[in-house]
């Protein structure tokens, strides 16, 4: 049986996720076991965007598996695409967006090639122990978990639930309560060291927005020290999580 494997992420205009993305497709593709590594080219770790993408999902899915399959010879046996969504919350494009896009590819592929929507990187359990290692570099009073946040209903339980976890309390940046308000709460609590831990991929346009509006919170509130924790980025640990994904 032949595999390849598609990290398939948001995507963005800033070209510091892609760059990401391409670290951890490698970080991947080490993973694979040594007998399956490019057996007739087929066995590969690629990644595709949902948006800010010259070409829709389908298609870079139906270019990927071409790539992947075709330039060497299809297998006698099945031939899989397994498909990560490297999304943390199970929102529209988890939930809606990316099986439509990837039904439309299958249905282009036919059945010489097989496509696996795998589960979302969010609900591996062992991805709260990234966020604990994150936690336990910093020292603080209080910690805010910052996630994007979606208006879709039952989207904001796993955030609520790590949260609850770490410990730490929730905060959204598209959607209430916000991070202003999460602060105005800890402040008024008697807290003097918030920490604040975007619950994000990697680098990008959000996470500078972040930085620039705890900048403003500084201001706000002087007797207060905040620190900002980096997003989960590139890594072998995260790498072990979506590997992990590919066999579920």
């Amino acid at each position: 049986m032949s595999s390849a494997y598609l990290l398939v992420s948001h995507g963005s205009r800033d070209r510091r996720p892609e760059i990401a993305m391409q670290q951890l497709a490698k970080l991947v593709c080490n993973k694979l076991p040594e007998n399956h590594n490019a057996l007739n080219g087929a066995h590969q770790v690629g990644i595709a965007a949902l948006e800010m993408s010259p070409q829709p999902l389908h298609e870079q899915i139906q270019e990927f598996a071409k790539r992947a399959f075709c330039e060497g010879k299809l297998s006698q046996n099945e031939n899989r695409l397994k498909i990560v969504p490297l999304f943390l919350l199970p929102g529209v494009h988890v939930m809606t967006d990316i099986p439509a896009e990837v039904a439309l590819a299958q249905q282009t592929l036919g059945q010489d090639i097989m496509i696996e929507l795998q589960p979302y990187l969010g609900s591996h359990p062992n991805l709260e122990k990234l966020l604990a290692k994150q936690i336990a570099a910093i020292k603080t009073e209080a910690w805010i978990l910052l996630a994007h946040g979606s208006r879709r209903p039952g989207s904001k339980e796993t955030v609520e639930a790590m949260a609850a976890s770490l410990p730490a309390v929730a905060a959204y940046w598209s959607v209430p309560p916000s991070l202003e308000s999460r602060v105005k709460e800890l402040v008024a609590a008697g807290y003097k060291e918030i920490a604040i831990l975007p619950y994000f991929l990697f680098a990008g346009g959000i996470t500078d927005a972040i930085a620039a509006s705890i900048e403003e919170l500084k201001l706000q509130f002087s007797a207060v020290n905040f620190q900002l924790a980096e997003p989960l980025g590139a890594s072998a640990e995260l790498a072990e999580l979506i590997w992990d994904l590919t066999d579920r």
